[in-house]
């Protein structure tokens, strides 16, 4: 496997960002979506935020108040034994669960597809009871001149996916809620397949602890039905304990590529492909037995939540899988895989 990861990696970090509001710290930059706009490449950027604390007893939530229609913090006390801070990304108070920071998704502008110029202000931010606790891991996919922009909507209802569109990411248009609770790790086909959209997407099972991804389709982008199960978990390999879509899947000559990340017993997130047939793309040609890219380098490894690799968006361009991912849950890093290197990876379903 030849990865290639940018020699300026990271590309973007915490402190190349500005925070939305006074009295609010960024805490990481990562999992961007990314899309072709003329002759820019254009990233969505997941950016986690937290609000200053410069008291030792308490943590702070971050919370997007509907009725005030901005964000409001809420204090735990640390010595209140009702008050749970085993993972550092949560706050768990008598069964409800809070985050430690807020998310938006903010625009960054490229020429060269490295080096980025970001905007000062949050491009998409909560706006609703399905986002108070903010809109994470967005994924773009353009049809018909269209970029249609879907990420994950967490708040005490659940985690779900919305849908966004936009033709110049300036004006926006919502669709509201497309995959309700639990589900994420949604990604759009680029185009129908004999007349019906697909996706993937990722439901959860607290009953039986699956983690899976499955194929949806559509008839027109917004309702979605006839759900199969596509590929689960792998004992004793490297996607063993959680698997879900990366970047909307890309058509090559062999049918539909699909990078996906992977988590193990240890929770070190690394990504894999799998190959889809092209008309027919609930069946499963391939499958990596090994990641085609993990957590090595000291910028994969340490952060926020380290040993994680994670993508959500990618271009593929002259054969090449350029990736555009998050290291650690802080920066957002490159790295360029040729597509043949990724084929010769897999192994027949």
């Amino acid at each position: 496997m030849t990865e290639v990861r940018a020699q300026d990696n990271p590309l973007i970090g915490p402190l190349d960002v500005r925070p939305s509001q006074e009295g609010f710290e960024i805490i990481g930059t990562f999992n961007p979506a990314v899309a072709r706009l003329g002759d820019e490449v254009v990233l969505l950027v997941r950016v986690a935020e937290r609000p200053r604390n410069d008291d030792p007893n308490v943590v702070l939530a971050a919370i997007f108040d509907v009725t005030e229609g901005r964000i409001v913090t809420q204090p735990f006390a640390r010595d209140d034994p009702a008050n749970g801070f085993s993972d550092p990304r949560l706050i768990v108070r008598n069964g409800q669960t809070y985050l430690t920071s807020i998310s938006h998704l903010r625009l960054a502008r490229s020429t060269d597809g490295l080096h980025f110029d970001i905007e000062d202000r949050p491009t998409i931010a909560p706006s609703d009871e399905y986002e108070t606790f903010g809109i994470e891991d967005p994924r773009i996919t353009c049809i018909d001149g269209v970029h249609y922009i879907h990420y994950v909507a967490v708040s005490p209802l659940g985690v779900a996916t919305v849908l966004v569109s936009t033709r110049d990411f300036r004006t926006f248009e919502r669709h509201g809620v497309i995959f309700a609770p639990e589900n994420k790790d949604v990604a759009i086909f680029p185009g129908p397949i004999k007349g019906t959209y697909s996706a993937l997407h990722r439901p959860h099972s607290p009953l039986f602890g699956r983690n899976d991804i499955w194929l949806a389709q559509s008839p027109d982008l917004f309702c979605w039905g006839n759900h199969r199960h596509l590929i689960g978990t792998r004992e004793g390999l490297w996607d063993e304990r959680r698997i879900g879509a990366g970047a909307p899947p890309v058509r090559i000559d062999e049918g539909w590529l699909e990078i996906y990340h992977g988590a193990d017993r240890h929770n070190r997130y690394c990504l894999g492909a799998l190959l889809l047939d092209a008309d027919e793309p609930w069946k499963v040609r391939a499958r990596s037995d090994k990641p085609i890219l993990v957590p090595e380098a000291e910028y994969e490894c340490s952060g926020f939540f380290g040993h994680v690799v994670f993508t959500c968006g990618l271009l593929c361009e002259d054969k090449r899988l350029k990736l555009y991912y998050g290291a650690a849950d802080t920066t957002v890093c490159h790295a360029e895989i040729p597509v043949p290197d990724v084929l010769a990876t897999l192994t027949s379903c």
